[in-house]
């Protein structure tokens, strides 16, 4: 019944990508045969995906460009499937300053009596500053704060506070992200300290034209508590500049982090506000 309702859930999911990427393709001037044409001739600005790795690049989405990040993920923890439907929307007021707000718009998980929560995931908030360096090198800083928005037994019910570095470096056509992150968080159930720092860098690299391959190693730490890592891999499929998609696993590699988990996503522009 479990794994039903979360492949009726991916399911839906995907089925709302496709209605998404229909008109965001002939938005952007690509259909049929055309389609890698069209979206190449420098008319409207490209995304900047941030999904589906832990880790997000010091790059900015083109000022004025509101994008859209939406996903489905399934997990296997120790409690049992967990299913969400996590979304990013990006803003850049400037190449150099920008907000993100994400979280999830629906979660599933076991509850401790054996019942499923069912509901609205929390929402995290980001200031991003990023410092360009050159057509190659970036470094970034974000500021986040996560608001309780989700139910009990599905959030914290407290907020989160968070400052992430970045460093992103194009080393000839391989990309590199790395993040190094300390969140305190407003509360920790288990008995373990409240200050966690976070870690991961993704590697990325074009397979052709439309085609890529990623890669990432991520982990915490936290006193008191263990120390989750996992290892990530995607591919992405862009038919044109300004539509991504992305699918993937990750996989705990230690007994701290979650078994194992599998993705699907899109990245697209919703609307030019400048």
């Amino acid at each position: 019944m479990k794994r039903a309702v979360i492949s009726m859930m991916l399911a839906a999911v995907l089925a709302l990508f496709a209605a998404l990427a229909a008109p965001a393709a002939r938005a952007a001037g690509v259909d049929g045969a055309d389609a890698a044409g069209a979206a190449d001739d420098g008319a409207a600005p490209p995304v900047t995906p941030y999904r589906p790795s832990v880790s997000t690049p010091a790059q900015l989405p083109a000022p004025g460009q509101l994008e859209l990040e939406l996903g489905g993920v399934s997990a296997r923890t120790a409690d049992g499937q967990r299913g969400g439907l996590p979304y990013t929307l990006k803003l850049a007021f400037s190449e150099q300053w920008g907000m993100v707000v994400g979280g999830e718009a629906f979660v599933t998980q076991p509850n401790d009596d054996g019942t499923r929560g069912r509901g609205l995931g929390d929402t995290q908030l980001v200031l991003k500053r990023a410092f360009l360096v050159d057509s190659d090198t970036a470094f970034g800083l974000e500021l986040g704060a996560k608001l309780p928005t989700a139910k009990d037994g599905i959030g914290s019910g407290k907020a989160d506070y968070s400052v992430n570095g970045i460093y992103s470096r194009d080393l000839g056509p391989l990309h590199m992200d790395a993040n190094l992150n300390y969140t305190r968080l407003g509360v920790a159930d288990d008995g373990g300290g409240r200050g966690q720092t976070g870690w991961a860098a993704a590697f990325s690299l074009p397979l052709g034209a439309r085609w890529g391959a990623l890669t990432e190693l991520s982990g915490s730490h936290r006193g008191g508590a263990g120390d989750p890592a996992q290892l990530l891999l995607a591919a992405t499929f862009s038919p044109s500049k300004r539509l991504t998609f992305d699918f993937g696993a990750a996989k705990g590699l230690n007994r701290a982090a979650q078994d194992w988990s599998v993705f699907s996503g899109v990245v697209l522009p919703l609307a030019r506000l400048w």
